[in-house]
């Protein structure tokens, strides 16, 4: 038995139906100002492999993306299963939202949290508008496995990790 079939699009219906869809969850991290900077998002994905470019859907009213922007390139933490705590941080609207997070700088720069399961080091290629978000594309200039973990994911409304079936 299938249930009503949904004409109208609501923000709360939006999100109820596409919540049944996982999605890793990373920090996007650079350095503008001399002081780090971060935003995490569920949106990440490939995008091309040749140029090798990665994308993310920054929401218009991020304090932190214009950061991110105007640095010119960023870097994305794929986040472990044990970095909840970090993700949560990182997530907030803090000024010091790097207090007590161990990180270094990229050959170029960018900001590199520890302990992540891969980063990826990239420059600004592209943003263009799309809606209520921006779509930003990163040129890969460096990337690296740097854990064995299994990456933290998001799931309607809640976090977890993934449970393979088979490797």
């Amino acid at each position: 038995m299938h249930q009503e079939l949904q004409t109208e699009i609501d923000g709360v219906s939006f999100r109820k139906v596409l919540g049944h869809y996982p999605t890793g969850v990373c920090a996007i991290t650079a350095t503008h100002e001399g002081r780090p900077a971060a935003m995490v998002v569920g949106t990440f994905t490939s995008v091309s492999l040749d140029p090798p470019l990665v994308g993310f859907f920054p929401d218009r009213n991020s304090t932190s993306w214009p950061k991110i922007q105007a640095a010119g390139r960023f870097c994305v933490n794929i986040l472990g299963t044990h970095q909840l705590d970090l993700c949560r941080a990182l997530a907030s609207k803090s000024e010091d939202k790097f207090q007590s997070v161990p990180y270094q700088l990229s050959d170029e720069g960018s900001v590199m949290l520890d302990d992540v399961v891969a980063w990826i080091d990239c420059d600004l290629h592209d943003v263009t508008e799309a809606g209520d978000h921006f779509i930003a594309l990163g040129r890969v200039k460096q990337m690296q496995v740097a854990g064995g973990t299994s990456p933290l994911l998001f799931f309607q409304s809640g976090y977890g990790q993934f449970a393979p079936l088979a490797l």
